[in-house]
């Protein structure tokens, strides 16, 4: 598989980014002069929240005034948010990145036509980087004319002779954006540049596409075999999956014919992923834009895997005009089973012994409509694996889909006994399940290793002896024979029988163990007996503005900023890449962070020991201070991080009196459903350091009895839930 170097991108930024540097930013102030932006990707070009930009229509009037969209959603004109955003200091240059992608958005003839060109030179920056260097040294008119042929050739030997994107013409008038694309090549390389922008434009667009989440798409991929050197996507969206397949190397490592196919019913979608998978790897590409079930473009081809993420509960799939098609070998699908359609068009296209895996959603697996064909597909040994996934793995977010893994049977093979049934929900561990919202929130690294472990462990034991080890709750392998009754109901819920919350007997015992020492240390933790009152008789009222005669004088942390005591970071949610992310519910549920996001423009903010997070949404007064288990993490967005001077403040003392309630109170401001917190008008006494370290052993005391009850609760429900399970399936005798 091609790899990009950092000789590749200095070789481009060397020469490239000077050629065309001046003329990219022209082309940017020229098509910037009509482009709009929204709150949130004005947000972006000054690396805030979108809160921030609230405040600032509200607080300032000479906020640029909304020139379009909606009441709810206003757009701005980009070059007057520029300019205020300079003038307001906020805003010393337009990232690279954004700029580039504001080209993009407001491209005459659509963010879709921009991306094509876009992905098309990029191309030749990857694969011929000396001719682009030719082509950049002329005029804008000039380099398009030159170009055409050279980016006919690259096109047509990456995704063969013909293909129509090696045709389309280029308007002169695209020079500037090409430019800049180059340009950001020169930073990021020419395939994270054109991911970044596909990226940005499918964001932008969510409810126009259904995308496949990474994790899924390298567990379907590993799914699919080590061996696959050809593989299909009839339905191939913006090419996640077939994507994944390159990047595992499954493709590209293996000598011989390789090459990945792919066909949507998009034109725009069909384009987009040729030039993603010819930007990713070294595989040949061949894509096609028709609908796969009406027009195959690949009827004659034998394939070793097919992917797919196929459409779901299509009524118009072709019922009719489909009727006598020879690949309904395991029975004509009924109107409603358009996932079944997919399924059978998926294995007429594999090579005997070759495997499929398709997304489907979970009533393919029990419908009345569909039993006779699972039924064949079972006696005739074609459908070997079915995978429940946690509900919020893909969209629908709100259903738990299921992972059909499929294997066309030679001729005189015997089938296989049994099916493997795979419930990976239960493999994620009960603390780390979201209680709500999708599945990638809050910890999806942790719960997609789980689910890969449990899978992939089962699918290979499996496919490797045709016998696998049963995991209560998790897998089984069940025999075909039990599961050709009337219904043929393939659901793995129904076949997998959870284990009892607590591990059965010996599990409950450990647990209650652990909950007699959690119980234990919370007693021993407890601040009680109280602790002693101030002396003398409850100070008067004091006047407005004054401090009672008893307490110190107050600050604020506003006071401490100015004064050099405390600095503030706002949570970006943007990490390195390689280094953790803290949300908002990791400091709620004083965990550690929960996971990593993309690449910032600039260079994020790392936690460090004895920093003070605070969550500025929501009401609720939480601080917490920084340990070595959270050190070394990005803030994410609705955090602001305090890093107070450890010769002027003590960081227990600070959280101590941000958790206050009646502070919190003061400091917040109320919208019509949400609160929020204005860290800078909390207010602290004015103590000297002596004085503060006292009140922070006291708060970080409290601080680890809440931790204490916060573990003893959790123990405590899984007794209980365990409990009332054993005693119901006859694991736990009453008596």
């Amino acid at each position: 598989m091609f790899e990009e170097t950092g000789a590749e991108n200095a070789e481009v930024s060397t020469a490239a980014t000077a050629a065309t540097a001046a003329a990219a930013a022209a082309g940017a102030d020229a098509v910037a002069a009509g482009a709009e932006v929204t709150a949130a990707e004005v947000a972006r070009l000054a690396g805030v929240g979108r809160a921030a930009v609230s405040n600032w229509r509200r607080r300032h009037a000479d906020f640029p005034k909304p020139v379009g969209g909606t009441e709810t959603s206003p757009s701005f004109s980009l070059p007057a948010v520029q300019d205020w955003l300079r003038a307001q200091g906020k805003l010393a240059e337009v990232p690279l990145r954004e700029r580039v992608w504001q080209q993009v958005a407001a491209h005459p003839g659509g963010a879709v036509a921009a991306l094509v060109r876009v992905g098309g030179a990029l191309l030749v920056v990857r694969d011929r980087p000396t001719d682009w260097l030719e082509l950049t040294a002329v005029s804008d008119e000039r380099m398009v004319t030159l170009l055409r042929p050279v980016l006919g050739q690259v096109l047509g030997a990456r995704l063969g002779p013909g293909h129509p994107l090696a045709a389309a013409p280029v308007p002169p008038a695209a020079g500037p954006l090409l430019r800049a694309a180059a340009e950001l090549a020169a930073e990021l390389g020419a395939r994270k540049a054109f991911e970044f922008l596909l990226g940005r434009y499918l964001d932008a667009n969510p409810r126009q596409y259904t995308r496949t989440p990474e994790g899924l798409a390298e567990l379907m991929a590993a799914l699919a075999g080590p061996s696959a050197r050809t593989v299909l996507d009839p339905a191939c969206g913006s090419g996640t999956l077939l994507r994944a397949v390159a990047a595992a190397g499954a493709v590209s490592a293996v000598e011989g014919a390789t090459a990945l196919y792919a066909q949507d019913s998009s034109p725009e979608l069909a384009a987009l992923t040729a030039l993603r998978l010819a930007l990713h790897g070294s595989a040949q590409i061949r894509t096609a834009a028709a609908d796969s079930l009406r027009a195959d473009a690949f009827a004659r081809r034998a394939v070793d895997a097919v992917l797919s993420h196929p459409p779901f509960n299509e009524r118009n799939w072709g019922h009719e005009e489909l009727a006598y098609d020879p690949r309904w070998e395991y029975g004509f699908p009924a109107r409603a089973e358009s996932e079944l359609a997919w399924v059978q068009h998926a294995l007429a296209h594999l090579r005997e012994g070759g495997t499929a895996v398709l997304l489907l959603p979970p009533a393919v697996a029990s419908r009345r409509s569909g039993r006779r064909i699972r039924a064949d597909l079972l006696r005739r040994g074609a459908l070997r694996a079915v995978v429940a996934l946690p509900a919020g793995a893909a969209p629908p977010h709100g259903v738990p889909l299921h992972l059909w893994v499929l294997r066309r049977p030679a001729p005189q093979a015997a089938p296989p006994a049994g099916l493997l049934l795979i419930d990976s929900a239960a493999a994620v561990p009960a603390g780390d399940t979201p209680a709500a919202g999708s599945f990638a929130e809050g910890r999806p690294r942790s719960r997609w290793a789980a689910v890969h472990r449990a899978v992939q462990e089962a699918w290979a034991a499996y496919d490797r002896t045709g016998a696998a080890e049963e995991v209560p709750g998790v897998s089984r392998l069940v025999p075909v024979i039990d599961l050709l009754d009337d219904d043929v109901d393939l659901t793995p819920a129904r076949h997998l029988p959870p284990p009892a919350a607590g591990g059965g007997p010996a599990g409950l015992g450990a647990v209650r163990e652990r909950l007699d020492e959690s119980l234990a240390r919370a007693a021993r933790l407890s601040p009680l007996p109280a602790l002693p009152a101030p002396p003398g008789p409850p100070a008067a009222p004091a006047a407005h503005g004054a401090a009672p005669a008893s307490r110190p004088p107050l600050t604020t942390v506003s006071e401490l900023l100015r004064a050099g005591a405390l600095v503030l970071h706002s949570g970006t949610g943007s990490g390195t890449g390689t280094a953790p992310v803290l949300t908002e519910q990791d400091v709620y549920a004083a965990c550690g962070p929960s996971g990593t996001l993309a690449a910032a423009a600039g260079e994020p903010v790392l936690t460090a020991p004895g920093d003070v997070l605070v969550p500025v949404a929501g009401g609720a007064a939480v601080a917490r201070v920084v340990c070595a288990a959270t050190a070394g993490a990005v803030p994410g967005r609705g955090l602001v991080l305090l890093r107070p001077d450890p010769a002027a403040l003590d960081p227990w003392f600070l959280a101590g009196f941000l958790r206050g309630t009646a502070n919190n109170r003061r400091a917040s401001s109320h919208a019509s459903t949400t609160s929020r917190l204005d860290v800078r008008r909390v207010q602290l006494p004015r103590l000297p350091l002596e004085r503060q370290q006292r009140y922070g052993v006291r708060f970080r005391a409290l601080a680890e009895f809440e931790d204490a009850l916060r573990l003893a609760g959790r123990l405590g429900e899984q007794l209980v839930q365990g409990l009332y399970d054993g005693l119901s399936d006859g694991t736990v005798l009453p008596e």
